[in-house]
């Protein structure tokens, strides 16, 4: 079975974003029961790289059978720690429960091939491998799907991992790894590291330098995201970084308004803004762009935030204090430099209206500083060529959107849009986890998800054997 550390004598306590009622109790690890997690995960290399790829896909099979069987424990983990409404919480589990099969599916797919030599006799082959023990952390937000990828391709590859919980949600995190022990992978094939948020600097330093960790993969802040890489860094190991975003949706004249007011609707206000792809910017041209507005405040004010534990309004709650300030910082910045709020409200702690400013321009720091909540700028351009610089205009780059009904002009401005995921006529909020996934620029680097995964998380070896004797010239 899969290790579950928590046996480390001290524990801290996530309270629930809404009540400031205590929703989870979790070990507080220190930087030994890091290290202890990591050596528990190298000592279950050699048996679960072993396996056969059929006898791993069965695993795997049973982990996602298992994690769907945790429904109900899931939604009240995400409801109690972060606030999630209870459709966002069976989302995040139905996508992980994806992610799983699709990740077993991969077993037989981590292939290599033969290489011409040009040496007499020499077959050559290229061969992807098992790297050894990798570490995940996994932020808060979608924390199921994304405590997931973290986990489920690097074992489908063969690599045993280290899961380091989010300290906003690792109940949430630790039902993930129980699913996976109770599927039956051997002993320390997944450990899970939860610790107090004052701890997590030493922590995660420990966990990167520790030399059985061979590779890191990390989702979260690009600030913490930097960090990550300058640490790992210093001992050359590989990490996979999917970081911050500052999503374009760019409506051109010619665009189906009724379709992208949907879109935008969608992507900027699921799970109140807080995801890593969300519409952060409606970039209109000037032609369509009063019609758009008025359609979009209109639809926009019928998204209700309440209770997410009546589940009776389509926003529920942000995860704490500190993102209605960030917002309400923004929107004040905005707003006394010249742009006009066109939806809004005050906020009742942590449930916060969605707020949508127009006439935001690249001086305004709603413009270019990551919201990661309820607030989505609406910016004006004077045509498609203007639209694509303004969408380009950022330091991020994980995500966007085109609204046209041409297509190939759509796939045209696509090529020009600097982002790691380009969606043409769809919302910029859309994941599948067969698709290569990631950014560029302060986005991060690398993909999870389908054949880009088994890239990350395998090594690939040259190997030659020889089938003639040699000549050499000495």
């Amino acid at each position: 079975m899969a290790t579950l550390l928590g046996d480390a004598p001290a524990t801290f306590e996530r309270r629930n974003p809404v009540t400031g009622e205590v929703a989870s109790t979790m070990p507080a690890a220190s930087v030994r029961d890091a290290e202890a997690a990591a050596e528990a995960a190298a000592a279950a290399f050699p048996t679960w790289s072993a396996l056969g790829p059929n006898a791993r896909r069965g695993l795997l099979m049973k982990a996602a059978v298992a994690l769907e069987a945790r429904a109900d424990a899931f939604v009240d983990a995400m409801m109690g720690e972060i606030g999630a409404t209870e459709g966002w919480a069976r989302f995040n589990l139905m996508l992980a429960a994806g992610m799983v099969r699709e990740a077993a599916a991969l077993t037989t797919q981590i292939a290599g091939e033969v290489i011409p030599s040009d040496k007499p006799g020499c077959v050559a082959m290229a061969l992807r491998e098992p790297v050894g023990v990798m570490l995940g952390i996994a932020p808060w937000n979608a924390p199921i799907i994304l405590g997931v990828r973290a986990i489920a391709v690097p074992l489908a590859c063969g690599n045993t991992v280290v899961l380091k919980a989010s300290e906003q949600c690792p109940r949430t995190h630790a039902l993930i790894v129980e699913a996976f022990a109770e599927a039956g992978l051997p002993d320390g094939a997944v450990t899970l590291v939860t610790n107090a948020p004052q701890d997590a600097g030493a922590v995660v330093g420990a966990l990167i330098d520790h030399p059985a960790v061979r590779r890191i993969n990390f989702t979260g802040s690009t600030a913490v995201g930097k960090i990550i890489a300058k640490r790992a860094a210093e001992h050359l190991k590989p990490v996979l970084l999917e970081l911050g975003g500052k999503a374009p949706l760019i409506v051109l004249e010619d665009a189906d308004l009724d379709e992208a007011v949907k879109a935008a609707a969608f992507g900027a206000f699921m799970n109140q803004g807080q995801i890593c792809m969300s519409t952060e910017r409606i970039i209109v041209v000037d032609a369509v762009a009063d019609e758009f507005v008025a359609r979009f405040k209109a639809k926009v004010a019928t998204m209700p935030v309440g209770d997410p534990r009546a589940g009776t309004t389509p926003l529920g709650a942000v995860v704490d204090a500190k993102t209605v300030d960030h917002v309400q910082s923004l929107i004040a910045d905005a707003t006394a430099q010249g742009a006009v709020l066109v939806n809004g409200g005050a906020h009742d702690g942590v449930l916060m209206p969605a707020h949508v400013v127009d006439k935001v321009t690249p001086e305004m720091k709603l413009f270019r500083d990551e919201s990661f909540g309820p607030v989505v700028g609406v910016i004006r351009a004077r045509d498609e060529a203007h639209a694509i610089a303004l969408a380009n205009d950022t330091e991020y780059g994980l995500s966007a959107s085109i609204f046209t009904r041409d297509i190939a002009r759509g796939l045209r401005a696509a090529k020009q849009i600097q982002s790691g995921i380009c969606h043409i006529n769809g919302p910029t909020v859309h994941d599948e986890p067969q698709m290569p996934f990631g950014g560029t620029k302060a986005s991060g680097y690398g993909r999870f998800g389908g054949k880009a995964g088994i890239d990350a998380f395998t090594e690939l070896r040259w190997v030659t054997f020889e089938t003639l004797p040699g000549h050499y010239p000495i």
